[in-house]
């Protein structure tokens, strides 16, 4: 297992390398990034000072490698040091870049949790419920409203449930408050969007779990565990929904970079502050330190979160181990 994450680790070390040099070099051959610093009514001596602050009067390698050792080491600049991890310091706000994306990480994190959570509990929990009354009037009703909402988009139903919970009045609008100052304030803060994102998710984690436990419910191990008579319910909790979990995992990984791009799409929906928002208002304003650090920091979370699921496999199931 451990040669394993290693690989895994490096590789993951490798695709950022990767993403960022493509993602510096494009900005570079899109334009002057100090004349997007500059902004409107911008003289020649101001783009020459953004330059000199900046580093961008040196070769376009150089600033890249200077960017590198800026994320471990730290960078000085005519706005004052930047401590490591450094991603520089904002063209639009001149702050500094790092601390601008843990201001807003709190509520992208709340968002992304609270929507797995919601999704998993309800998605996988419907799914096995159906898979238990295979036939019956309960699974062919979860399985025929899983189907509908498989094809719902949260720009559609987020303006949808704000029409019927909070421009009614019946619910406060959707608001980030601080964790640790007030638990139920933040919960219900983001209750809805938690729900609509969960209601996206949902339908494939439904779908997903009832096949794989009605797969699980033919294999032969479990058709023994009945065999000897042990009781429906010990088997179905102890080793059909155990060996079921396995694809759900493997989804689940995968879903961890879109639940970033729904978290993104519903803090548009709701107005919220987040790591989502905050990178598309980025590109928008071509704010290159900005965009480095929010697409870096991002996928490193979804490399990061995809071999915590690798690893996760060994635990759920022991033949992975033995492989």
């Amino acid at each position: 297992m451990l040669p394993f994450l290693l690989r895994r680790t490096l590789g993951a070390v490798v695709i950022l390398l990767l993403l960022s040099a493509f993602t510096f070099f494009v900005f570079f051959s899109v334009g002057d990034p100090a004349l997007m610093a500059c902004g409107k009514n911008c003289t020649a001596d101001n783009v020459a000072l953004i330059h000199k602050n900046l580093g961008l009067d040196q070769p376009v390698p150089v600033q890249y490698w200077h960017f590198l050792v800026g994320i471990f080491a730290g960078r000085d600049f005519t706005l004052g040091h930047c401590s490591a991890p450094c991603f520089g310091y904002s063209f639009a706000t001149k702050q500094d870049v790092w601390a601008t994306m843990m201001d807003r990480l709190p509520l992208t994190a709340s968002l992304a949790f609270g929507g797995v959570v919601a999704f998993l509990l309800i998605g996988v929990g419907a799914g096995l419920l159906a898979a238990w009354k295979r036939g019956s009037l309960l699974d062919k009703t979860v399985t025929s409203l899983s189907m509908i909402l498989s094809s719902v988009q949260i720009y559609i139903l987020g303006p949808v449930v704000l029409g019927i919970f909070v421009y009614s009045g019946i619910m406060a609008a959707p608001a980030y408050v601080n964790l640790t100052s007030d638990p139920v304030g933040w919960f219900m803060g983001l209750l809805i969007p938690w729900l609509v994102m969960a209601t996206i998710f949902t339908a494939q984690y439904t779908r997903m779990a009832r096949s794989t436990m009605i797969e699980q419910l033919q294999e032969e191990h479990v058709r023994t565990a009945k065999a000897k008579g042990m009781p429906a319910r010990y088997v179905f909790l102890r080793y059909a929904w155990r060996g079921s979990l396995i694809p759900i995992v493997t989804i689940l990984g995968v879903d961890l970079g879109s639940l970033f791009g729904g978290a993104m799409i519903t803090e548009f929906t709701f107005q919220l502050a987040g790591l989502g928002r905050l990178a598309v208002d980025s590109v928008t304003t071509l704010d290159l330190p900005m965009v480095m650090g929010v697409m870096i920091f991002s996928a490193a979370l979804i490399l990061v979160f995809n071999i915590i699921v690798d690893a996760a496999y060994a635990f759920i199931d022991p033949r992975v181990r033995l492989s």
